[in-house]
């Protein structure tokens, strides 16, 4: 499993991560009961799915390795494993930021730490 996962988040949910320093879900979260995450090779198509047309979007890389059995590997679209976190994001568990940005082929540039 990948050791990074990746959420994008609106501009005022990022505010709220960086102000509290844990962010606990975006509506779709809370309702689930979980935090959604992506891999790499899924942000662009969660990005799609559920964020087109909005902007002032950012994403967050994840330490997944810091957060232990708080996440959980479950199925979701077309039977792909995601990471969902059953607890709130802590800011302490992101490794980097940056607001969401796309290559020339349209896929999510992925934030880099260091």
């Amino acid at each position: 499993m990948d050791l990074i996962a990746y959420k994008i988040l609106t501009s005022d949910q990022m505010d709220t991560l960086e102000r509290e320093g844990s962010f606990a879900g975006a509506p779709i979260d809370l309702a689930d009961g979980y935090v959604h995450m992506s891999t790499a090779a899924q942000v662009t198509e969660t990005a799609d799915k559920h964020f087109a047309g909005q902007d002032k979007l950012w994403i967050a890389a994840v330490d997944l390795e810091a957060l232990g059995d708080k996440v959980k590997w479950e199925p979701s679209r077309g039977g792909q494993l995601f990471p969902h976190l059953y607890a709130p994001l802590d800011l302490e568990t992101v490794i980097a930021w940056q607001p969401l940005e796309r290559t020339e082929d349209g896929s999510v540039m992925l934030p880099v730490a260091g």
